[in-house]
C-alpha cells in the first residue's frame, strides 16, 4: 500500500494521544475483507503560537518578590515531545523570570516572577519577549511581547470563586444560550474593585463560538455546536479589575450528544447488472453502516424491504453483504429496486435509506419463436425473377445479440414433396423470395425449411415449414389430338348422302396442360365449305350434320374448327377437318379419296 495523497495529523486526529486510521482492504476475487489500521505518527511541523502577540501586564510598584503573574499558555498542535516543553525571556533582565504553575488539574502553565521590587519612579515600564520552545528537532519557538506597566499601590488583584468552572450544554442549543457564568471579587474599592471579564479560546479556534458578557461574566454560545466535530471547548476568562490587576481561570464546556445524525450507509462494493444465471447467495454488494452519534444514539439495525430474491447477510461489525436469495429472470423481471434503511436507537429514532438498482443482464435461455407453425405462400408461375412472395416473422425474448434474430435455409429440408432450390430468405427480415421463373406444368409446390437463429453464444434456433403454392397462368394454348395436324395430306371423313340432319361425322380431340378454366375448352366452327350443312359441338367437339345433304352439296368439304380455352385472355387452336359426301361409301376409288384434285384442295372455306 501506499499513501495517495500529503496526511496532516493535526487535521485528522487534533490533540489526541495516539492517531489511528482505519479503513478496510477489500479483495474482489475471491471477496475478501481486511480491517486495516495505520498509526500516523507526529512530525514537528508546527511552531508553539501564543493567543496574544502583544500582552500588556500592569503590576504594582508594592510587588513583593515572588510575585507571580500568570501568563497564557501557547498552543503547539503537535503533541508529546513535539509539543511546548519550556518557556524563556529575551532579553533577560533582572526583575522577571519564568516559572511554572500546576493547576489542580494537573495541568502546567508559564507564570512571570517577580525578582526583586519594582520602582516606578526609576523605572515605569519594560517590555521583553517570552519565547516558547517545543521539543522537536529541530525545535521551533513562538514568541509573544510582554509589556509591563508599573503601576501605582493596587494592591489586591480580583480572584475568581473558582479556579476551574464545567459546563455543559446540549449540541442542539440555539445560539445565544448560556452556558455558565464565571464570578470574581476584588478586596480594592473604587475603581480598584471594577472587574471586567475578557475571554480568550484555544489558538486553534479561531472562530469564536463563545461570548462574555463583560459586566456580568455570563458566558453563551454564538452558533449551535457540534458533538460530532468537538466534544469539549477549553477556554480562559481573564478579570480585570480598574486598576489593571487581573486574574485568569479555566472554562471546560463539555458538549453533550443528541441525537442529530441520521445513519450514513457507505457501500464497499456493489455488482451491477448481474447474469440472470447468478447462483443464489451471490454476494450484490457489501456495504458498512454508522453514526456519528454516541451510545444509544449511534446504535444501529439495518433492514431490507420485503424481497424475494434478495436478502441481507450481517458480514463483519457494521458490515453487511446484500445476497441473492433465489434464480434469476430477465424475461420475468429486468430491474430491481431494493431499499436498504437503517435506523438507530435514539428517541425519535433517526433513518436513512440506500437504495440499490440491480439490472439483470441477459443470458441466452430462449430461442427464437416464429409467430406461426408453419406458412403458406403463392407465386404465380413464370413470375419475375427474385419475386418476393411472402414474410416469416420469429421473436426472442432475449435482448442485444441474444434477442437479434436472422434467417436462413436449413441446411437439411424435408424430404418429402419436390424441393426446389429457386427460394431464398432475407438474412435480417424473413422475406421470402422465388429467384427464378416457376412452371406450373413442372411444379405445382415445393416446400422449404427456414431456420431463425439468434446471435447468442452459442446461439438458439427454430425451424419452420414453408409450403410455396404455384398458382396456374394460362401460358399454354391448346393441342389438337385428333384428327392430326401435321403436314401430311389429310384423309377425309366419308359421309353417306342419304345422311340425316345430326350424322355425326367426326370428333375434334384436344387438350390444354394448364388446369382450371386455364383448360377448359371450347370448340367453334370458325369456317366451312359450306357453313350451314355442318354443326360442332361447343364442349364436345364433335362435328355433325346440321341439315340433310343434297344434290347442290360439292362431294368434297373442308372445315375449319376453332379450339380456344377458358383463359384470360384465351388461347386458341384450330382443327381442319374435310368430308366426302359419297353414295355410296365402299366406292373407294372416288377421286380425290386418298389425293384429292389440285381444284378441289384450292377450294375455299366460307
Amino acid at each position: 500500500m501506499q499513501v495517495a495523497g500529503r496526511l496532516d495529523r493535526e487535521e485528522l486526529c487534533g490533540q489526541s494521544a495516539t492517531c489511528m486510521l482505519p479503513f478496510e482492504l477489500l479483495l474482489s476475487n475471491p471477496l475478501q475483507f481486511f480491517r486495516v489500521e495505520v498509526a500516523l505518527e507526529d512530525i514537528n511541523d508546527h511552531s508553539p503560537v501564543f493567543p496574544e502577540k502583544r500582552v500588556v501586564f500592569k503590576i504594582l510598584e508594592t510587588s513583593e518578590p515572588g510575585s507571580r503573574l500568570p501568563l497564557e499558555v501557547a498552543r503547539d498542535l503537535d503533541i508529546g515531545s513535539n509539543t511546548v516543553q519550556a518557556y524563556s525571556i529575551s532579553p533577560e533582565n533582572e526583575y522577571f523570570s519564568v516559572s511554572y504553575g500546576t493547576r489542580i488539574t494537573g495541568k502546567k502553565y508559564p507564570e512571570l516572577v517577580l525578582e526583586k521590587p519594582l520602582d516606578r519612579e526609576e523605572q515605569a515600564e519594560m517590555s521583553f519577549s517570552l519565547i516558547a520552545v517545543d521539543g522537536g528537532s529541530p525545535p521551533r519557538t513562538g514568541t509573544t511581547e510582554l509589556e509591563i506597566v508599573i503601576l501605582d499601590a493596587n494592591d489586591n488583584p480580583p480572584i475568581f470563586t473558582q479556579e476551574e468552572y464545567i459546563g455543559e450544554v446540549l449540541e442542539n442549543m440555539p445560539e445565544g444560550s448560556a452556558v455558565l457564568t464565571v464570578l470574581a471579587t476584588d478586596q480594592d474599592a473604587g475603581v480598584n474593585g471594577e472587574i471586567s471579564f475578557q475571554l480568550s479560546e484555544a489558538a486553534d479556534e479561531s472562530d469564536s463560538v463563545f461570548v462574555i458578557d463583560p459586566i456580568t461574566g455570563e458566558i453563551k454560545i454564538t452558533k449551535p455546536l457540534d458533538f460530532e466535530a468537538v466534544q469539549s471547548h477549553e477556554l480562559s476568562v481573564r478579570a480585570t479589575d480598574g486598576g489593571g490587576l487581573s486574574a485568569i481561570c479555566k472554562v471546560l464546556v463539555e458538549v453533550v450528544d443528541v441525537n442529530d445524525n441520521a445513519p450514513e450507509v457507505v457501500v464497499s462494493s456493489f455488482s451491477s447488472p448481474l447474469p440472470e444465471n447468478t447462483a443464489p447467495g451471490t454476494v450484490v454488494a457489501l456495504f458498512t453502516v454508522r453514526d456519528r452519534d454516541s451510545g444509544a444514539n449511534g446504535k444501529i439495525s439495518c433492514g431490507l424491504e420485503d424481497q424475494l430474491f434478495f436478502s441481507l447477510r450481517p458480514a463483519y461489525k457494521n458490515y453487511y453483504e446484500l445476497v441473492t436469495v433465489s434464480a434469476l429472470d430477465r424475461e420475468e423481471t429486468a430491474r430491481y429496486i431494493l431499499r436498504v434503511t437503517a435506523a438507530d436507537a435514539g428517541s425519535p429514532p433517526l433513518t436513512s435509506t440506500q437504495t440499490f438498482t440491480v439490472d439483470i443482464s441477459d443470458v441466452n435461455d430462449n430461442a427464437p419463436v416464429f409467430n406461426q407453425t408453419s406458412y403458406t405462400m403463392y407465386v404465380r408461375e413464370n413470375n419475375v425473377p427474385t419475386v418476393f412472395v411472402g414474410a416469416v416473422s420469429a421473436a426472442d425474448a432475449d435482448v442485444g445479440l441474444n434477442g437479434k434474430v436472422s434467417y436462413s435455409l436449413a441446411a437439411v429440408q424435408a424430404a418429402e414433396g419436390p424441393w426446389c432450390s429457386c427460394v431464398s430468405v432475407n438474412s435480417e427480415n424473413g422475406h421470402v423470395f422465388v429467384l427464378r421463373p416457376l412452371d406450373y406444368e413442372r411444379l405445382r409446390q415445393t416446400e422449404v425449411t427456414v431456420s431463425a437463429s439468434d446471435a447468442g453464444s452459442p446461439p438458439l434456433r427454430a425451424n419452420v415449414s414453408v409450403r410455396l403454392v404455384v398458382l396456374d397462368e394460362n401460358d399454354n394454348a391448346p393441342l389438337v389430338l385428333y384428327p392430326g395436324q401435321d403436314s401430311s395430306p389429310a384423309s377425309s371423313e366419308l359421309v353417306p348422302v342419304s345422311a340425316e340432319a345430326g350424322y355425326l361425322i367426326t370428333k375434334v380431340v384436344a387438350v390444354d396442360a394448364d388446369s382450371g378454366q386455364n383448360s377448359w375448352l371450347s370448340y367453334h366452327l370458325l369456317r366451312a365449305s359450306e357453313p350451314g350443312l355442318f354443326t360442332v359441338g361447343v364442349h364436345s367437339g364433335e362435328v355433325r350434320l346440321r341439315r340433310p345433304v343434297t344434290e347442290r352439296d360439292s362431294v368434297r368439304q373442308k372445315l375449319l374448327v376453332l379450339v380456344r380455352d377458358n383463359g384470360k385472355p384465351p388461347l386458341s387452336a384450330t382443327a381442319a377437318v374435310s368430308a366426302l359426301l359419297l353414295k355410296d361409301l365402299s366406292d373407294v376409288r372416288l377421286p380425290g379419296h386418298s389425293s384429292p384434285a389440285p381444284e378441289d384442295q384450292a377450294g375455299s372455306l366460307t
